[in-house]
């Protein structure tokens, strides 16, 4: 049987594993689904059609499933959020459903960390193994790959997309896409290379890391147009799993510019 504290206010309808803990002044909603394993600390909200996979932990404040910061905002029953096995969510967090027209779906992939103050609007889908430093903040409809890191207080615009292993430094202001393995800094953000340390870190190949490095070089070339040197970098290196994921990344525009080297 679960163990809720006797203060929580936990709906009866609520989908809740036996071993779910669930700490004091917790208030979780009737169409919510806490699965095997999963934590809530004191104080946390849980609200609207919200599925949490298995050993989840959640923090003091934080809040999951209100309505989302849209004007004329109007309650479906598409609107929801699922969030991955192990996810860990501190304090003062925030995570809101998706929008009715556009599916309805906010997604936070498995195994992803959001510290202290982040906020993830409606419609964003983030990979699994995701890290959020404190209070950053992704507008509607951000889409991010695997093993992305945002340092603290980095803000995201709407409709951007992050491809997997980048590093977005702590303070930027990022209004563009951002390729896969790539590092990001400034306000505005701006590219400022391959993001080698993280690549190092998990494991990556040398000729991997090379391949990457190399293929950085040629797309941000002075030579030519980007058409141009995106042919090149496709003849030169296509071969190398990650150039390709880099080059599908930049070929399947989305209306956002890219992020570009200063």
């Amino acid at each position: 049987m679960a163990d809720i504290h006797d203060s929580a206010i936990v709906s009866p309808d609520a989908q809740i594993a036996g071993d779910v803990k669930i700490g004091p002044f917790c208030i979780v909603g009737p169409e919510v689904t806490l699965e095997a394993g999963c934590v809530l600390h004191n104080g946390v909200t849980i609200e609207g059609r919200t599925h949490l996979g298995e050993g989840c932990e959640l923090f003091t404040g934080a809040v999951i499933g209100k309505d989302p910061q849209i004007l004329g905002y109007e309650p479906s029953p598409v609107s929801r959020i699922e969030i991955g096995a192990r996810t860990i969510i501190r304090e003062h967090a925030t995570v809101h459903p998706g929008s009715a027209e556009h599916g309805g779906l906010t997604r936070v992939g498995s195994d992803c960390l959001l510290m202290i103050g982040v906020h993830i609007a409606h419609d964003c889908i983030l990979s699994d193994r995701c890290v959020l430093a404190n209070n950053a903040t992704l507008g509607g409809h951000v889409q991010i790959g695997e093993q992305v890191w945002l340092g603290g207080l980095a803000a995201v615009h709407q409709h951007c997309r992050i491809g997997a292993h980048a590093f977005i430094g702590g303070g930027a202001i990022l209004v563009d896409n951002v390729i896969p393995y790539s590092t990001v800094i400034g306000n505005h953000a701006r590219l400022a290379g391959i993001n080698i340390v993280g690549l190092r870190r998990r494991g990556f190949s040398r000729q991997s890391i090379h391949d990457l490095r190399a293929a950085y070089r040629m797309l941000f070339a002075d030579e030519g147009s980007f058409v141009e040197r995106i042919e090149d970098t496709q003849a030169a290196y296509g071969g190398s799993p990650e150039v390709e994921k880099l080059l599908h990344f930049i070929e399947k525009n989305t209306g956002r510019p890219l992020c570009m080297p200063q």
